[in-house]
């Protein structure tokens, strides 16, 4: 409730230009580096995800071709 009187009798394009661009000025940084973070660990999750697939699935044509040489 502080924060809607305080900004109450100010100019739109302060509240929702001059604001906003004052917060990333000051914590653009950290913004970026959480994003980067975040953004890398899906890309990692996503390609572990890619090599366990791949292994199982080498895995089981190789082995189900040495077991029986009829199927493949």
């Amino acid at each position: 409730m502080a924060e809607k009187g305080f900004l109450e009798g100010l100019p739109w394009w302060v509240k929702w230009i001059a604001v906003p661009l004052l917060v990333l000025a000051v914590f653009g940084g950290l913004i970026m580096s959480v994003l980067g973070f975040v953004i890398a660990l899906v890309f990692k999750a996503l390609l572990l995800v890619a090599l366990i697939g791949g292994l199982i699935f080498v895995v089981k044509k190789f082995t189900s071709s040495s077991s029986s040489k009829g199927d493949w």
